[in-house]
């Protein structure tokens, strides 16, 4: 998708009504990292915004997107970019979010995320899920509430990705099926609170402002376990051990989280990457699977 393909003056008029301006577009630029979405900033007469841009089918997912930037903005210790509007134009949907200049993190901006993602983690409510669906990276992420975690993440987790699996490589999703019906027994004693999630927390996915600030974006948001954000973080690496020490002394996790339930929690973003690109992914589950399965 190009970007003089785009509708911009359809999402000028959009940006203004929302805004409350009268922004003009006197410069758009190409914003390079993403791997689904066509991304771009816009400027003119001082203000800018970053604009993501994806065929209209994805409309919903960039109304979920705000939302769970919205959701994620409830949060004081972080920075998370406001969403300004988004719509479908033709056969184009856009999300206009605040633009904010990014830098990589910092040893002192780990600590401080650290801190930061346990207060996040201490917005809590009493289900599971959220209030809508949305994505985890192009794959639908189901989030129907559910009062129990462990079924929660037997249907909307891990048995949904095996779903896919199957699609692609049978004997995959065969291999992962008593994980499914021995998940109790994996999960056992393990009642978490159903903590506010970013959901997709990858060092791609994190940096700081100009002010060293540490700044959330791209999220897959919904209220679960807190060890799956630290799950996820652990899984590419790019988060520094100052991270992990602040999470720590914020909020020391459970006994069985890294004799157990990282990896169940690793596995649904091994598989779907799997299930998104294929290739070492499915070797890289296959592993995390039959180290689960030894633990049943």
């Amino acid at each position: 998708m190009n970007p003089t393909d785009a509708p911009w003056p359809q999402i000028e008029a959009a940006i203004r009504a929302a805004a409350g301006s009268d922004f003009r577009i006197r410069d758009v630029r190409p914003v390079a990292g993403g791997c689904i979405h066509d991304a771009a900033s816009v400027a003119g007469g001082g203000e800018r915004f970053f604009v993501k841009r994806n065929r209209a089918d994805h409309a919903d997912l960039f109304a979920a997107e705000a939302a769970g930037l919205d959701e994620l903005r409830t949060g004081p210790a972080l920075r998370i970019p406001a969403p300004v509007t988004h719509g479908t134009v033709g056969e184009q949907a856009f999300l206009v979010l605040e633009f904010v200049d990014l830098y990589p993190l910092t040893g002192e901006a780990m600590a401080v995320l650290g801190e930061a993602l346990a207060d996040l983690h201490g917005i809590v409510r009493d289900t599971y899920g959220w209030d809508r669906d949305n994505a985890i990276g192009a794959t639908p992420q189901r989030n129907a509430p559910h009062g129990d975690w462990t079924e929660f993440w037997r249907e909307n987790r891990l048995g949904y990705q095996l779903e896919l699996a199957a699609r692609r490589e049978p004997a995959l999703a065969r291999l992962g099926e008593p994980l499914v019906t021995g998940l109790a027994g994996l999960l056992a004693g393990h009642r978490p609170e159903a903590s506010l999630l970013h959901g997709d927390l990858w060092a791609g996915n994190v940096a700081v402002d100009a002010d060293g600030r540490p700044v959330l974006f791209d999220p897959a948001v919904y209220f679960g376990d807190r060890e799956t954000d630290l799950a996820m973080s652990e899984l590419f690496g790019g988060f520094s051990p100052l991270f992990f020490e602040a999470y720590q002394g914020a909020w020391p996790l459970e006994t069985g989280y890294r004799e157990v339930r990282r990896d169940l929690y690793q596995l649904y973003h091994l598989l779907n990457h799997f299930n998104l690109f294929g290739g070492h992914y499915g070797h890289d589950a296959r592993r995390c699977i039959e180290r689960l399965r030894a633990a049943l």
